[in-house]
């Protein structure tokens, strides 16, 4: 009886040595080692062994699990909900108020002017083919992001920086109100509201802001001013340098925009920023929140989609306001044989931008 328990120890040291040796030709084939230090192939091996052997022989041995640890997730730029949780994100803002659009819709733009189809997809096509394709834009990201309802927009440069001083000396060109009125009636037309934007040139935003009172008492109609058309500072011509805003000088604008809620008893105003620079923007954290302006903050810059990515994170993200916007360029982002990013590419941002525009 002694001689048999001796003859099965045996047994089973050679079983063990020989477990070994195979693991550690597996390993030296290039297995892969997981998080917690135990080869793959190994682990594989020894699993096979153990079910070859009796229950009897099997029974004294202990075995430990093998824990694996999750991948961790790979972001692109602008996507890492940590990153924009350290930021400051979701911001602490008021409620909205009754009638407000955001966040409980997604605003979906096209941009441009009627007199020019180079300034963006508002004035490249005849109205009714623009108004088709801005229904078409709609419709994507209705299908994409089913639980965010759409609100189609009409996003009109009113003021339209000017290389030349003019007649005012002041580098832009202010819209007769016969265009303003024409392009209003087309987004009724297409149950769309409408933006009036803005781009000062050497003007001042508090001169000529006022002007359009006229239109933005209507409930469906907002704002967007662009900092780099405001070039008062530097006193160079438009497209010869990127302009700025201040905090203060949005402040001023969403003051007038409150002001206007108050006086006319009309909904919450949706206010886009465009910003594409680190000085686009100064001062950004002294920004005002007002319960009857909604802030957009707007990622204006083109280019491949690993830019706007990065310019949505270091411009939009890491310097929290509000809501957040993107610009969409169906020519000038696809110019050097890049994609135009889809909806799917922008609803993988955080946070989720809010206003999409395309020029």
């Amino acid at each position: 009886m002694e001689l048999m328990k001796n003859i099965i120890v045996l047994v089973l040291l050679s079983c063990v040595v020989v477990g070994c040796n195979k693991g550690d030709s597996a390993e030296k084939a290039g297995s892969k080692t997981t998080d917690k230090g135990y080869s793959s192939r190994s682990t594989a091996f020894v699993s096979q062994s153990a079910a070859k052997m009796s229950p009897a022989t099997f029974a004294p041995t202990t075995t430990a699990s093998v824990v694996t640890s999750t991948p961790k997730i790979k972001y692109n730029a602008g996507e890492d909900p940590e990153y924009a949780k350290k930021c400051g994100w979701p911001v602490n803002c008021p409620e909205p108020l009754p009638g407000s659009i955001l966040p409980k819709k997604r605003i979906v733009a096209y941009y441009g002017n009627p007199l020019s189809k180079r300034m963006g997809a508002l004035g490249e096509y005849p109205k009714d083919e623009m108004i088709r394709r801005l229904k078409s834009e709609v419709a994507r990201w209705e299908k994409v992001d089913p639980s965010m309802p759409v609100q189609p927009a009409l996003h009109l440069i009113a003021v339209v920086a000017q290389g030349e001083p003019g007649k005012a000396g002041k580098y832009r060109m202010v819209m007769p109100d016969k265009i303003i009125e024409d392009v209003y009636s087309w987004a009724k037309q297409a149950g769309a509201i409408m933006f009036i934007d803005i781009q000062t040139g050497h003007d001042d935003i508090r001169t000529i802001l006022p002007r359009f009172e006229w239109i933005l008492k209507n409930p469906d109609v907002h704002l967007g001013i662009d900092p780099e058309f405001n070039l008062i500072a530097s006193r160079k011509k438009p497209g010869t340098k990127i302009g700025t805003y201040d905090a203060a000088d949005i402040n001023y604008a969403s003051g007038f925009l409150r002001d206007l809620v108050k006086k006319y008893n009309i909904p919450p105003k949706v206010f886009t920023v465009h910003r594409f620079t680190r000085n686009g923007v100064t001062n950004s954290r002294r920004i005002i929140l007002r319960p009857e302006v909604q802030m957009v903050m707007h990622m204006d810059g083109w280019g491949a989609p690993w830019l706007k990515r990065d310019s949505y994170k270091d411009y939009i993200v890491s310097e929290p306001v509000q809501y957040t916007g993107f610009k969409l360029f169906y020519h000038n982002d696809t110019k050097k044989g890049d994609p135009l990013m889809t909806p799917q590419d922008l609803l993988k941002l955080n946070p989720k931008p809010v206003y999409i525009q395309y020029q």
